[in-house]
């Protein structure tokens, strides 16, 4: 019996049967731009098998895909093989973290965790310019910039039209008071979770408050995504200052679903959330 494929090549399969399904492309269309066989289609997008790269970025230019969803997928099937991943580089484990979301299909549900910072699906823009020119001391601006206009594309998995992402934020309340940006910054900041967490139905904002002391996720922040197109499967993404862990055992991605479980018991209500963030907002 055979390992099932890591979860990373299956939904770079799906994604790619979507692709070539949205633009009107059959599978024999498929195989005559990389003139194989048809089984060979098939087995990508199934992820019975990987893909070289070469092979990547002609069935998407053949499909009309570019921007932040080639970038993505080329990100993610570069390590297709390996059961869990480190991304290396400034941009790298952003690239990999939005790149799953946006690959995933219907049903995928996202869950972040910080304790310091917003997390980046709910960024402003000048809270992510803030984030950006502290942290990404080593590059240029204008490979900052383009870190946020990466960034805040990928928000629009919030908002599509069709199956908008369902994501479920918590922040630790330091997140609320970090001045991130100066004042202004953290009032519009502050003001867009609120709207964002009240305004759109998928997407929901706790805060864990500094008094619910000691807590199941002491170690950091962390994001697991869960896929319909990998059931049973999952990704958990670990950030760090020179790139990210990607681990998808089964036995991780439980542990980490266990400890947000026991966070979201931990923290403020969905109303207590937007009372404490107007407090925060008002003394500013």
């Amino acid at each position: 019996m055979t390992d099932a494929p890591p979860v990373r090549r299956r939904l770079a399969g799906a994604a790619l049967r979507r692709f070539r399904e949205q633009a009107g492309c059959t599978i024999d269309d498929a195989a005559r731009l990389l003139a194989c066989d048809r089984s060979k289609i098939s087995r990508i997008e199934t992820g019975q098998r990987g893909i070289r790269p070469g092979e990547l970025r002609d069935l998407l230019a053949g499909y009309g895909v570019d921007g932040p969803r080639r970038n993505g997928l080329l990100a993610i099937a570069r390590h297709g093989r390996q059961a869990g991943w480190w991304q290396s580089g400034s941009h790298a484990a952003d690239d990999g973290y939005h790149g799953l979301i946006g690959l995933a299909g219907a049903g995928t549900c996202v869950w972040a965790y910080d304790p310091q910072l917003v997390p980046a699906l709910l960024q402003t823009g000048d809270y992510a310019r803030a984030i950006a020119a502290a942290s990404l001391i080593h590059e240029s601006s204008d490979q900052r910039e383009q870190f946020v206009r990466a960034r805040l594309s990928w928000q629009q998995v919030l908002t599509r039209e069709e199956e908008p992402l369902p994501f479920w934020a918590i922040l630790g309340e330091g997140a609320l008071r970090q001045m991130t940006g100066g004042r202004q910054v953290m009032r519009d900041q502050l003001r867009h979770l609120v709207d964002t967490g009240t305004g759109q139905p998928n997407v929901t904002v706790q805060v864990l408050p500094f008094a619910a002391g000691a807590h199941a996720a002491a170690s950091g922040p962390f994001v697991v995504m869960r896929f319909a197109e990998a059931p049973g499967l999952g990704v958990v993404c670990l950030a760090g200052q020179t790139g990210g862990i990607y681990l998808e055992k089964p036995e991780e991605v439980a542990r980490y679903t266990l400890a947000f479980e026991h966070l979201r018991a931990s923290a403020l209500s969905t109303a207590a959330t937007v009372r404490l963030i107007g407090q925060v907002t008002a003394a500013l």
